[in-house]
């Protein structure tokens, strides 16, 4: 287990026109109400060049910055010149030096997979046991931004994932533990930020025990105060003492702290009452994207723009359309000439803003993205390095009662794998496209046969795959969140009633088990990226201890902390 700090080299510092004796104050008192409403806002854009929207933005509205999804990305050195390209239509413009923001939190929700080393998700890094190795996923995933031009990043999630049926949270979170998750949140805040990465925690005041995913729904959190203090908001506690630059909100109701049918989002109660004051945060406030449904469908983004600033919101996330974009600026500023919200507030969010862009020396960044930091940092073989050890560390062997385990590579092995599918929202399709965990059994040598079965059609192809197998000495089942999908269960019980004893590798969630709790051989992996492939495989043949723990609790037979390795 790793437990001392590795030095890794900073890129070096950027001079731009305000220099480092920028004074936010005195920005703040030569701008326009135009500019500082403009601060409050973070946007979108389509496209792998600047749109013609967002340089409109840029230029007249002077949004606070800008942020990247997968469909902004072809790899790192066309990233690196978006980049570049949007800090100079900033500067050209004669605006201040933009937010550069992506969800890179490593696993299965990382706009950036391609080209650099992409960090396991929460739930893998947990699995793994060792606090340091948050840290040093942060470190490294905010030096490799850093080096691409990007300078926040929406991470990490610490919500408590106590709830199995959580349909957008899962492997995003480190656990069910709540100290667990906030010692482990906490690393990794430090690390992105030690980087010069400006850290995210999300989503206030915690998103965990949810069965309704806020992109599609209002999500309620029925519980207690007494209940949230115990349990969602330890985490945000611990990273707040520790010095998080920023908290995101989530589109969820908390009925014990606010009596309307507000998201927290939109509740001053929240947002004010809660996370200002009587939690001490003296950092920036963002909304989750205004777009999502639980926002969008009930009370309209552009207005809910306006009462989320209303409610102590300093940053405004739209990610999609331009209208509601330019809508959410115009009403903004309607709001203020109007006296709905008063300029003296605007001034509070916009110094905060600031002081924030000083600090993380986004003031400085109006060249970024240089080519040579690019080539020396992004994917290095160090950062490389780290990524495979958390990876490997992470396999969790939950059950192996039949001793199946490890596999011989001259054994016959039919590998039924499940084709990942995008679930959520939160997600986009990988790039990379499928890398199965047949092929890196392949890879090492094993004498198998893959099926790739696409997401939803176990079922209508089990008749087939069981005949396929019969005659295999081994049966791999490699699932895809199949506690929510039924036709993957019908698979792995038609197997084990043909007598076929098979292995299930759960790709995604270590909820899989509860669908098919006689399973003998059980593995846990948490993502399906070709570096979590890999070390799965290596963990069948032997070639990977396998020392993974659950952080999750699979029922009362398998609690958190369960795994049995191959030592």
């Amino acid at each position: 287990m790793n437990t001392e700090p590795q030095v890794y080299e900073q890129g070096g510092e950027m001079a731009g026109r305000y220099g480092e004796a920028a004074d936010p104050a005195v920005i703040l008192r030569g701008m326009s109400l135009e500019e500082k409403v403009g601060q409050l806002l973070l946007c979108g854009f389509d496209g792998t060049e600047p749109s013609a929207d967002i340089e409109r933005l840029i230029r007249e509205q002077a949004i606070g910055g800008v942020i990247l999804f997968a469909r902004n990305v072809t790899g790192t050195k066309q990233a690196a010149a978006l980049n570049r390209s949007l800090q100079a239509a900033a500067a050209d413009g004669g605006r201040l030096p933009l937010w550069i923001a992506v969800d890179q939190e490593g696993g299965m929700v990382a706009r950036f997979t391609d080209g650099l080393a992409l960090m396991p998700g929460a739930m893998a890094i947990a699995a793994g046991g060792d606090a340091y190795s948050a840290y040093e996923a942060g470190y490294v995933c905010g030096c490799e931004l850093g080096a691409l031009g990007v300078n926040m990043n929406f991470a990490p999630v610490l919500d408590v994932n106590n709830n199995p049926s959580n349909p957008v949270i899962g492997v995003r979170s480190f656990g069910e533990d709540p100290e667990r998750v906030a010692e482990f949140g906490v690393r990794l805040v430090q690390g992105l930020q030690d980087a010069g990465m400006v850290a995210t925690a999300k989503h206030f005041p915690g998103h965990g025990d949810t069965d309704t995913d806020s992109h599609l729904d209002l999500p309620v959190v029925r519980h207690a105060r007494e209940r949230i203090e115990q349990v969602e908001l330890v985490p945000f506690r611990k990273v707040i003492e520790a010095g998080i630059d920023s908290v995101m909100s989530a589109h969820i109701v908390f009925p014990a702290y606010e009596q309307e049918k507000l998201p927290a989002t939109l509740s001053h109660a929240v947002l004010t009452g809660l996370l200002r004051e009587e939690l001490g945060f003296e950092g920036v406030i963002m909304t989750d994207c205004m777009e999502m449904n639980a926002i969008a469908d009930h009370f309209g983004t552009a207005e809910a723009a306006v009462m989320a600033v209303e409610a102590g919101a300093d940053l405004v996330l739209i990610s999609h359309r331009h209208d509601r974009q330019l809508r959410a600026w115009e009403l903004l500023l309607q709001a203020v000439r109007e006296g709905r919200i008063t300029e003296e507030r605007i001034d509070e969010s916009v110094l905060r803003l600031l002081r924030l862009k000083a600090r993380r020396g986004v003031l400085m960044a109006v060249e970024t993205g240089e080519e040579s930091r690019v080539a020396g940092e992004v994917g290095s073989e160090k950062h490389l390095a780290a990524a495979k050890r958390i990876s490997e560390a992470s396999v969790t062997i939950v059950k192996n009662e039949s001793g199946l385990l490890p596999l011989a590579p001259g054994q016959s092995m039919y590998v039924l794998s499940m084709e990942p599918a995008v679930r959520t929202l939160a997600e986009e399709q990988a790039p990379e496209g499928i890398f199965s965990l047949g092929r890196a059994l392949r890879e090492l040598g094993a004498n198998e046969t893959e099926w790739l079965i696409p997401f939803g059609r176990a079922a209508e192809l089990k008749e087939e795959l069981v005949r396929a197998c019969m005659y295999a000495e081994r049966v791999i089942v490699a699932t895809y969140n199949a506690y929510l999908e039924a036709d993957q269960v019908e698979l792995v019980e038609a197997l084990q009633r043909f007598g076929k004893d098979p292995i299930v590798v759960a790709l995604r969630s270590p909820y899989d088990l509860l669908a098919f709790p006689e399973v003998a051989t059980f593995v846990a992996v948490y993502e399906s990226r070709p570096l979590a492939m890999r070390s799965a495989a290596a963990a069948l043949l032997g070639l990977n201890p396998a020392e993974g723990k659950l952080p999750v609790s699979l029922g009362e037979r398998y609690p958190a902390g369960t795994g049995r390795g191959l030592r």
